[in-house]
């Protein structure tokens, strides 16, 4: 089964603890099944507290140690504008993105110097306050900023996908009034079904929906149940289903946190999409709906982005 992955924190991980995306300590693995074929979307995540200088270091660092670890482990950068033949032939593939727009550093040019660098999409905020506007854990949040709105649109010029993941609800409501492309959530799951502030309400997954966006759904335990140390691959299906209860049939995708987030005890690494391949069979999922979380919506998306 091909697998798009849109979030993983693997290049973060190399980057500051020199590990190889092959390494038995990753769990984004590229070739952890030989069957399937991936379109990994790696991110360099930012922390928040970080000087502009710095994330914007760190963003220029990891760019490099995207090109050497894609190189060593045989695997495609695809850049903007780049047709996505690797994956429809069989090759392991990459998308470079960004976690955390405080990379930019404050300078509305960097968008420019980010797509020169192969960055196909990036989250606005990470859970604080950054130039662009209010992360998921900031009270009486004000939203975008207009340095943020200016953001946006520079991001849609240059064909940077908006990822909302981690913005406060005003945030997320500025990005639907101001985007003028379909934005998606790289990595967030349903607040309906677990009541944790960085999953996404069913209004704002409809918006998504309605937009022609993407949800990722996410492995971390917090975000998979609200008993986290209880968290289990069955959640993920859990989460699965209540989308597509809201039509997110052309919506869902994944977007794991592998190397990010805290995963439950019954999930590793990237041998988990086998087991949730086979829930969902048992559960009578047709193949064709399998696909669409597996590759196919978020294929569709990225193949329709650079020319709308």
């Amino acid at each position: 089964m091909d697998i798009i992955d849109l979030h993983c924190d693997t290049l973060y991980k190399s980057v500051t603890e020199n590990m190889s995306f092959g390494s038995e300590r990753a769990e984004a693995k590229p070739n952890l099944d030989p069957d399937a074929h991936k379109l990994q979307c790696y991110a360099v995540w930012i922390p928040d507290g970080y000087s502009g200088d710095k994330a914007e270091a760190l963003f220029l660092k990891a760019y490099k140690r995207l090109q050497s670890e894609c190189a060593a482990n045989n695997i495609k950068i695809i850049k903007p504008h780049e047709p996505l033949n690797s994956f429809r032939e069989n090759q392991n593939t990459a998308y470079f993105t960004v976690e955390n727009g405080i990379a930019v550093n404050g300078k509305l040019e960097n968008i420019k110097l980010l797509s020169d660098c192969g960055v196909r999409m990036m989250t606005l905020t990470w859970n604080a306050a950054n130039q662009i506007g209010s992360g998921a854990d900031v009270q009486d949040a004000p939203g975008l900023s207009g340095f943020g709105k200016a953001v946006i649109r520079e991001m849609e010029k240059f064909y940077i996908i908006v990822d909302v993941s981690h913005a406060s609800q005003k945030l997320f409501y500025d990005v639907a009034e101001v985007a003028k492309k379909p934005f998606v959530a790289s990595h967030s799951n349903s607040y309906s079904v677990t009541q944790h502030r960085r999953n996404l309400t069913d209004r704002q997954f409809e918006i998504i929906k309605e937009r022609g966006g993407l949800v990722g759904i996410n492995f971390h335990n917090a975000f998979l149940n609200n008993a986290p140390e209880k968290a289990c691959a069955e959640d993920i299906i859990r989460h699965i289903e209540h989308f597509l209860s809201l039509g997110g049939e052309d919506t869902v995708c994944f977007g794991s946190d592998f190397d990010g987030g805290t995963l439950p005890e019954d999930i590793a690494d990237s041998g988990i999409y086998n087991n949730i391949y086979e829930i969902l069979c048992r559960r009578n999922y047709k193949e064709s709906l399998i696909k669409k979380i597996f590759h196919q919506n978020a294929l569709n998306f990225f193949e329709n982005f650079d020319n709308r």
